[in-house]
């Protein structure tokens, strides 16, 4: 069977031995929108997924067939379709942990008159799955597969505080420890700090390390084996609650909540 130039089937990736290499360049095309947030030219695409421009004409053309990229006529830039929707529907709707947490969340939004969000753990980061909001507020703060750090997180310090301490601080070590606002914590010791007090009271509160004006108490929630998958989070504001008595009235919701949710 013959392939085209570049499009060999199968060979020695990145991901492994066996892997289709045709495959993942067209993963690697709808990869290049991730926090993008716009439409791309052609060159862009070529820039941001690291083909040659052959292929990514190739693989636009192919994906905008089946549906998975729509072309402005006007500008031929490209941008997501709405099918992408249709798979993010199917494994939320298949998901074990959104339909555990999902009453539980429900259930916190009407006590506390507070944002909840519902998180799964993707190695370093966290990924919103579920989220209620109560107040006006941005349209980032509304959108699920939104992606966090653990590092500066309520819920990833809620997560690290499951973990044991040598695998929390192997998690950290590849993590990039970037300041987000002049308050993140970017020493591991200090983080490390931090989880050792999540993990003596069960719930971990953080203000302002990561959004400016957001207090936040979260729980982790944990699988058969105790390990962390996810996480719940309470979401106030910074000129309504201080820290301390955010944690002392959401902390104990939270983490009774979570508990609930673990698998």
């Amino acid at each position: 069977m013959s392939h085209a130039a570049g499009d060999t089937s199968s060979g020695r990736t990145g991901g492994g031995l066996h892997n289709v290499k045709s495959v993942e360049k067209a993963f690697a095309v709808l990869e290049a929108f991730r926090d993008v947030g716009r439409s791309l030219s052609l060159s862009e695409l070529v820039t941001l997924s690291g083909l040659d421009k052959s292929a990514v004409q190739r693989f636009t053309r192919t994906l905008r067939d089946v549906g998975y990229l729509r072309q402005n006529p006007k500008t031929r830039q490209y941008e997501l379709s709405a099918k992408v929707l249709d798979l993010s529907y199917s494994y939320l709707n298949s998901s074990e942990l959104v339909a555990r947490a999902a009453p539980g969340l429900i259930k916190l939004r009407n006590t506390t008159n507070e944002r909840v969000d519902l998180s799964f753990v993707d190695d370093t980061t966290l990924i919103y799955l579920f989220r209620i909001q109560s107040k006006q507020e941005t349209i980032s703060a509304a959108l699920i597969g939104r992606r966090v750090p653990i590092y500066c997180t309520a819920g990833g310090r809620a997560v690290l505080a499951r973990m044991p301490e040598d695998q929390a601080r192997a998690l950290l070590d590849r993590s990039e420890l970037t300041a987000h606002t002049a308050r993140t914590l970017t020493d591991p010791d200090a983080i490390m700090e931090d989880v050792r007090k999540v993990r003596d009271r069960g719930f971990a509160v953080q203000a302002d390390e990561w959004r400016i004006g957001e207090v936040v108490a979260a729980a982790a929630i944990v699988n058969h084996s105790g390990e962390p998958v996810g996480a719940l989070h309470i979401v106030g504001n910074t000129g309504e609650w201080t820290p301390e008595d955010f944690g002392r009235r959401m902390g104990s919701l939270v983490a009774i909540a979570a508990q609930d949710a673990s698998l």
